[in-house]
């Protein structure tokens, strides 16, 4: 064996380990356009996997809006942002996007998780103190290492137990709360006015990664703080645009006093290339949707009010969930894995989520619906988990 081989072999015996558990990811490969139904392997799929929210990723005004921009500005942006990445496009969403999200200011970057990377490390620091939902994105977390500040979590959605770690804790520099507005994972919706009240006694600023809210909460899509009409007192919002919006990039909206900062400091947006011209010409299209009309998102909230009650009609346990995101919990690695597997032979895309990504023991199927589907769609989606729910004991 080589000096290298011998170096690489304890990752063979984790990927081995993995498999064993049932906790190896299958990567599976899409051979269509992301929309309702999608090609896999050969096969039409009913799509019930993707984060595409309001079937905006295959839309015929953001390819369009997509074509007409690689004519005008070719494909790559050729530079960071501060160099020669910036073009008029870019300014034209980031203007759009602080409009749609009634904030003064906003800036782009390459997704939602490069957002979380430039605004937390740019913001605290070793003299600080970050108070993290113990639920929150990977992204928050891996950002909040970065950063180098003090990090308390706090008991998931627990205002009271946020409250006494905030009085715990006083002798630093600068403080701040940071919480998803919508958790990936379990479908539920962070309580931002009671931690915006407990945040505000003290004076410590709020951030919320608005990911799985971007779009779906809130008039026509705004998002977790204009769902809980917020606008003003949550310091930091941070989205994606790789979600409902069906693109990809990320958005920080703020202050303009916070925008210029993260501008002249945010390592992701110093030092990445731009988001591409295409991107961000179908981005600034989703934009203008959403503004002029509610009917995507009033349709989303109608296709997963009935999906959510047709579950849980059938007896599935899907937990906490109050948006579109519905968890079919199931408990062990292996049983979630072989009933995804079984949905997928039965015509049916959903994918398996197991540890890391939820606690072990707490394995599930996700159920993601969008304004996408039609009736029909969500009654064979209703047929496909009854009939392999009883097969597998599950129901």
């Amino acid at each position: 064996m080589t000096q290298e081989q011998n170096s690489l072999a304890w990752i063979e015996d984790e990927l081995a380990r993995l498999r064993e558990a049932g906790l190896l990811v299958n990567i599976r490969t899409i051979e269509s356009a992301m929309e309702s139904w999608v090609t896999i392997g050969g096969r039409r799929l009913l799509n019930f996997c993707a984060n595409n929210y309001l079937g905006l990723a295959n839309h015929p005004r953001l390819r369009q809006a997509a074509s007409d921009a690689i004519a005008n500005f070719g494909v790559g942006p050729g530079a960071v942002r501060t160099i020669a990445g910036t073009t008029s496009l870019h300014l034209e969403l980031e203007a759009r996007l602080a409009e749609f999200k009634k904030a003064e200011a906003c800036i782009t970057l390459q997704s939602g998780f490069m957002a979380n990377l430039a605004v937390i490390p740019t913001l605290m620091g070793d003299n600080d103190l970050i108070f993290s939902d113990e639920l929150n994105h990977a992204s928050i977390i891996d950002a909040c290492r970065l950063s180098r500040a003090k990090v308390v979590r706090y008991r998931h959605g627990d205002v009271d137990d946020l409250a006494q770690k905030i009085a715990e804790t006083k002798e630093y520099r600068r403080r701040m709360v940071v919480t998803d507005g919508v958790f990936s994972m379990d479908g539920d919706i962070a309580p931002l006015p009671q931690i915006v009240d407990v945040a505000e006694q003290e004076g410590i600023m709020v951030m919320v990664d608005d990911a799985h809210g971007e779009g779906v909460l809130g008039t026509g899509g705004r998002g977790i703080v204009d769902h809980f009409a917020l606008h003003g007192r949550v310091a930091i919002e941070v989205g994606t645009l790789s979600k409902a919006f069906g693109v990809v990039g990320g958005l920080v909206a703020g202050k303009q006093l916070l925008i210029e900062w993260l501008r002249q400091r945010a390592r992701p947006f110093l030092f990445s290339s731009a988001m591409t011209a295409p991107d961000v010409a179908a981005c600034i299209e989703a934009t203008k949707i959403l503004q002029d009309s509610t009917e995507l998102v009033d349709r989303l909230w109608q296709n997963t009010a009935i999906l959510r009650q047709g579950m849980r009609q059938l007896g599935f346990d899907t937990g906490m969930s109050q948006t579109p995101i519905i968890p079919v919990l199931l408990g062990e690695a292996l049983l979630a894995q072989r009933f995804s597997r079984r949905l997928i032979e039965e015509g049916l895309f959903v994918t398996a989520v197991s540890s890391p990504t939820v606690p072990m023991g707490k394995a599930r199927v996700r159920v993601m619906n969008s304004a996408a589907h039609s009736q029909q769609d969500l009654e064979q989606a209703l047929d496909t988990f009854e009939r392999v729910g009883r097969e597998l004991g599950v129901i």
